[in-house]
């Protein structure tokens, strides 16, 4: 499998991902994709970086590994955990390192 970078995900900015949960899919907006520094620290593969996702359900995912799927990218596991509460639903980190 190809090491996921965030050039994979920033063009998906403001995109729809589609979690797999039980007999379903639970729709996430991609709404940042960052770098959390310059170039890769020393003895990793990838400079880190942050995604953050919104999710308008009412309901509270639990931090857990989500089967993502988008037609740019294709079917990933992200650990998702959540981190606030906002007026538009839940916001979700993923962090890569």
């Amino acid at each position: 499998m190809e090491l996921l970078t965030l050039q994979h995900f920033a063009p998906y900015v403001n995109e729809t991902f589609a979690a797999t949960m039980n007999d379903g899919e639970v729709p996430f907006v991609l709404v940042e994709a960052r770098a959390l520094q310059d170039g890769p620290a020393p003895g990793t593969m990838r400079p880190p970086f942050s995604l953050l996702f919104r999710n308008a359900s009412s309901f509270l995912f639990p931090q857990q590994l989500y089967r993502m799927r988008h037609d740019g990218i294709g079917e990933v596991g992200i650990f998702l955990v959540p981190i606030a509460r906002e007026r538009e639903g839940f916001l979700y980190q993923a962090i890569f390192n």
